[in-house]
Order: C-alpha cells, then sequence, then structure tokens
C-alpha cells in the first residue's frame, strides 16, 4: 500500500469514529451551520434534529449575526434521516424533520443553503428550509418517501409545492428520482449553479453582499414574502424603520454617495 492510500484508510477510519454533530461558526456576521455525519453522508439524526431549532434560536439571539448558511461537512449537504433511526417511529422522526424545517424558515434572518454532493430526502427538507439555495453543478437533488413507503410531512410538500410547482413536486415525491442541479435549477429548487470550485467564492461575495444590507428591510420582507405578516405587522415595520434611523441612514448614504452604516438591531 503506498503512502497516499495508507493516509486516505486513515482518514476514512477517522471519519468513521467521528460523532454525528452541527457544528456552528460566526465569522464578519455570518453564521455557517455545518451538519456533520461523514460515515453516513452527513444523514441527521434524531438528536442532530433536535439540536438544530435549539441551535437557531441560539443564534436569533445573536444581534451580530447578519445571515446564515447551512452546509454539510466534505462533499456531501445531507442524505436525509439515518435509516436506522426510523426503526423507532418513522411518525416521531418526521416530527423532528418538520420541527428543524419549521425552525429554519422561521430564523429572523437571510439563510442560505449551499449544496455540494447529494441532497436528498431530509436534506432537501433542511435546503427548502432555507430562503435560498446555491449549488454545484455536480450536486444531486431527491426526494425518496416513495422507495420506503412513507408518506411525507404535509407541511413540507407544500413548501416544496410553494418552490417548484406542482408539477415538480409531483414528479419527485411520486417517483423518488434523483435530479441534478441543472434541473433544480429550471424547477427553482436551486436559486444558482456553480462550479464546484468556485461555489464557496460565490457564497462568500453574496453573504457578504447581505450583510451589508438592511437586516430590517430583509426580515420585513421574509415575514411578506412567506406570509406572517398580516397589515398591522407591516405598519409596525414600518414605524420601525422611521424611529430606528434605519431608513434615514439609507437615504442620507445614497444622496452622499457612500455606503450605508445600517446598524438595526442595535
Amino acid at each position: 500500500m503506498s503512502l497516499p492510500d495508507r493516509e486516505r484508510t486513515t482518514i476514512l477510519a477517522m471519519e468513521q469514529l467521528e460523532e454525528p454533530s452541527l457544528g456552528t461558526t460566526v465569522d464578519a456576521g455570518i453564521a455557517t451551520v455545518t451538519i456533520r455525519n461523514p460515515a453516513k453522508r452527513n444523514a441527521m439524526t434524531p438528536r442532530m434534529w433536535r439540536q438544530l431549532p435549539e441551535l437557531l434560536q441560539r443564534l436569533a439571539r445573536d444581534t451580530t449575526v447578519r445571515a446564515l448558511v447551512l452546509t454539510g461537512a466534505g462533499e456531501t449537504f445531507c442524505a436525509g434521516a439515518d435509516i436506522g433511526s426510523l426503526r423507532e417511529t418513522v411518525t416521531e422522526s418526521q416530527n423532528l424533520s418538520v420541527g428543524a424545517e419549521e425552525a429554519l424558515a422561521a430564523f429572523p434572518r437571510p439563510t442560505l443553503a449551499v449544496v455540494r454532493g447529494h441532497c436528498v430526502g431530509g436534506g432537501c427538507q433542511l435546503a427548502a428550509g432555507c430562503d435560498l439555495r446555491f449549488a454545484a453543478e455536480d450536486a444531486t437533488f431527491g426526494i425518496t418517501p416513495a422507495k420506503l413507503g412513507i408518506v411525507y410531512p404535509e407541511p413540507s410538500a407544500r413548501r416544496l409545492t410553494r418552490l417548484v410547482g406542482p408539477a415538480s413536486a409531483k414528479y419527485l415525491l411520486f417517483s423518488g428520482e434523483l435530479i441534478d442541479a441543472a434541473r433544480a435549477l429550471r424547477t427553482g429548487l436551486v436559486d444558482e449553479t456553480h462550479p464546484a470550485g468556485h461555489l464557496a467564492d460565490r457564497v462568500a461575495e453574496f453573504t457578504g453582499t447581505l450583510a451589508r444590507r438592511s437586516g430590517l428591510t430583509q426580515a420585513a420582507a421574509k415575514e411578506c414574502v412567506d406570509g406572517r405578516a398580516d397589515p398591522e405587522r407591516v405598519a409596525d415595520w414600518r414605524r420601525t424603520a422611521t424611529e430606528s434611523g434605519e431608513a434615514t441612514e439609507g437615504v442620507t448614504a445614497f444622496l452622499e454617495r457612500r455606503a450605508p452604516r445600517f446598524t438595526w438591531p442595535a
């Protein structure tokens, strides 16, 4: 066995021993949550499903966080739920996955799923729960309950349908077939695709843009687009834009031809 082969074997053995977890970093206002379960292509265990909403709540309280990235360790986003856990109860596992998906959807700042490799089953649930999805050109997507005789959760089916439309949702759910990133882009499941080697640079560029924009505008827009803002809530947002000085700063910066310095929430 050559030295590179021995090194690869050692790395693989270490990955097999790595405890499934959700890693978190915050840098320059961007929180990154990384799904780590390399032995099972970053499949989500029941413990990880439970941890994600708690982790998101902590990050939501951190006013320095301007946007959140969800991704998988290595070359895979998430292969779904750990099938071994389904032996317990399918209903419990689905309740956990829907809770994690809804927690992502409710996160008050912009969220971006960054997809490499496989994004399947529960992985697609997590990606769909994010506001936007950027993918490597060789990424693969699929929703596979029809292969297991499982009824896909109704909230997740509705969210998928809003993203891709009824026909594409039925294609994915009826067949369980995997689709490539190009088709995912055409259907609206993905917002941008890039060569794998350029994806990180594009994500850094885009999240940097998000961090420079008005957090108040983003939060209000997210509630409105998601249908969670009634007229009273919209009026509250408009008052906050005035009282916080956010709107004044934006207009002043435009007139002075400089970059705005948005501070909400202070």
